[in-house]
């Protein structure tokens, strides 16, 4: 006998099992019903154990890791509250698709309902929003039992991880002793060691497989994407990501220009020298470009759509309003287009289907239609390097540029990630930039770009919002504790800056006091608590012209002519220094709108020789 009671014997029956299907790190957060499973974990050779005190922060830790790697690292939490902090970072997981199995450690069955200390229900705690759900036996030592155990773990895997990947819920009830103590007779000695030890490999092994077109709709899909004007449009990559040189095989077959989201995998990369890769469409496309509203910007005749629904949202509404086929590519067959626009849907695993498809397209597009992609790119993206404003959208951009190869970059929601769209060029660089868009909350930001950073070795930079950084604080911790090194980037603007993109920012005193809802926090204080070192630039210029274009502070204690290049440098610096560094980058929220505004007037002018609305 190897185990000196059941609970033991369960326990490592689920951590064997889950490394022998592959899985090589865990997250587990401290608590006391939870001990048997901590304890499989630490002791076990194959599995990395990431220490992390704050169930939340350690959820998306492991959100991050998957969004990464497109693979599960299980996350371990006691009963009660703890496993309800999980919950954010579940729903974030199911809309986006990324793999996430929850092992909530639970009391054991006769205590539930009877108001027992720390005694929640926990049964189904996050709903629908799960692909497999189920609510473990107690610990027994029995073979067939255990067989079931094993056979239940190699599911959870594979749904989560599967064609709809998504987050797993294992509900595990433990009674005492939850130590290894031992326990006589609790372990038979005439049990089935083939029971308590598992099969050489995966319990249940997976055979994988890539939803496919039959022949006959390819070869129809193939024609329909054989005219003058097509667009390939690559949003938001579900993990582990889309294959740029698929998307670019079916680019060169087609002739049409890809529309890259940042989020795509498909912006950045070597590719996109040889490949028309679009990125500054958010600063001139939105509905007025399409039909008749825009007679000298041709509308498509055909869309085929990658991924999940472009963070741009004037992309969407230009694209609803063409006349153009939409064919919405999506290998679970679920619905991602919120415009109801789209004409097709089309069930197949898209890489598979790109290279397929760049087969055996007939049409070579045509050179005028990518013509008028690429210069209005260029022409947009030259209204913001002719410009010598210093906003938030400039901050981001410049990172984007600044940041080394290879690189990850996790970018936050509300502003961060709409800037990088906007203002992003495509480049050579290979950059892999990460966001939560699934429900797209400000929270867990920090830890889940530290769990995306603890997954590879390439240079690692967040870019948040001051209300993203404030709402996981604590999720720095996980640097100094896990060994991780970042260059954290915060777009201060003292609250909710994009609320100034709404009707509402004209009421007041509520837009203040309710929406913007700024916060006056010194973030140094922050840095010093978890042992960062800490950069302000200060782009807020009293009296200045209101475009933002004010002088930046690198140091706290000097004025900087150009807050580009303070920038720049600072950040660089950063990176070549070892350990970790916040740069506090502060904006006056409302005047950095204003510039967007401004400059998207003028790209739109330059891009489509429309009317610039001023």
């Amino acid at each position: 006998m190897t185990a000196p009671n059941r609970n033991v014997l369960w326990a490592n029956a689920i951590v064997d099992g889950l490394a022998s299907a592959g899985v090589s790190a865990a997250v587990i957060s401290p608590g006391s019903r939870s001990t048997p499973l901590a304890m499989a974990f630490a002791r076990h050779e194959e599995v990395h154990v990431f220490s992390q005190l704050d169930e939340r922060s350690a959820a998306y830790f492991a959100l991050g890791r998957a969004r990464r790697t497109g693979a599960i690292t299980p996350l371990v939490c006691t009963s009660g509250t703890a496993a309800a902090n999980y919950h954010p970072a579940v729903m974030e997981a199911d809309e986006g698709r990324v793999p996430l199995l929850a092992l909530t450690a639970d009391r054991p069955p006769e205590l539930r309902d009877s108001g027992a200390n720390q005694t929640a229900d926990q049964e189904k705690l996050y709903g629908d929003a799960v692909r497999y759900y189920k609510d473990l036996p107690e610990p027994a030592a029995h073979d067939r039992t255990l067989a079931s155990l094993r056979t239940t773990v190699a599911r959870a895997v594979e749904a989560a991880e599967g064609v709809d990947p998504g987050p797993v819920h294992l509900n595990v009830p433990f009674a005492k002793p939850l130590e290894p103590t031992p326990v006589p007779g609790d372990v038979p000695d005439d049990l089935d060691p083939a029971s308590e030890t598992g099969r050489e490999g995966p319990y249940v092994s997976r055979t994988g497989g890539a939803t496919r077109v039959d022949d006959g709709d390819l070869r129809s899909l193939a024609e329909a994407l054989s005219v003058d004007r097509g667009l390939i449009v690559a949003g938001p990559a579900d993990p582990p990501g889309l294959d740029p040189e698929a998307v670019t095989a079916l680019s060169h077959a087609t002739g049409h220009p890809v529309l890259a989201d940042p989020l795509s995998g498909v912006r950045f990369g070597g590719h996109t020298r040889v490949a028309p890769v679009i990125g500054g469409y958010d600063a001139y496309l939105s509905a007025d470009a399409a039909g008749d509203s825009a007679p000298a910007w041709r509308d498509p005749e055909v869309v085929l759509r990658l991924g999940a629904s472009p963070t741009s949202k004037r992309l969407r509404k230009y694209l609803a309003a063409t006349s153009a086929d939409e064919y919405v590519v999506d290998p679970a067959g679920r619905w991602r287009e919120a415009e109801f626009a789209a004409t097709d849907l089309v069930v197949a695993e898209p890489n598979r289907l790109c290279g397929d498809l760049s087969r055996l397209v007939a049409g070579g597009g045509s050179g005028e239609w990518r013509a008028q992609w690429e210069d209005a790119d260029e022409r947009a993206f030259g209204v913001l390097e002719e410009s010598e404003a210093f906003f938030e959208g400039r901050a981001v951009a410049t990172i984007a540029e600044s940041v080394p190869d290879p690189a990850t970059m996790f970018v936050s929601n509300s502003m961060p990630v709409r800037d990088l769209d906007r203002f992003a060029r495509p480049t050579t660089r290979s950059l892999t930039v990460c966001g939560n868009r699934g429900v797209s909350g400000i929270d867990g930001i920090v830890s889940a770009g530290l769990g995306a950073g603890s997954a590879t070795t390439d240079d690692l930079t967040l870019v948040v919002g001051d209300l993203a950084l404030y709402h996981d604080s604590n999720g720095l911790l996980a640097l100094d504790r896990l060994d991780l090194e970042a260059t954290v980037v915060a777009i201060n603007n003292d609250g909710g800056g994009i609320f100034h993109a709404l009707p509402i920012e004209r009421f007041e005193p509520e837009f203040t006091q309710q929406f913007k809802t700024p916060h006056g926090l010194e973030f140094e204080a922050l840095a010093d608590l978890h042992g960062l070192r800490y950069e302000r630039i200060d782009a807020r210029v009293e009296g200045g012209d209101g475009d933002g274009s004010g002088v930046a502070d690198g140091d706290g204690s000097g004025m900087a002519d150009d807050p580009r290049s303070a920038l720049a440098a600072t950040y660089r610096e950063a990176r070549e220094r070892s350990g970790s560094t916040l740069i506090d980058v502060r904006f006056d929220a409302e005047s950095s709108h204003r510039t967007r505004e401004r400059l998207r007037d003028r790209a739109v002018e330059a891009a489509l020789g429309a009317e610039s609305g001023e």
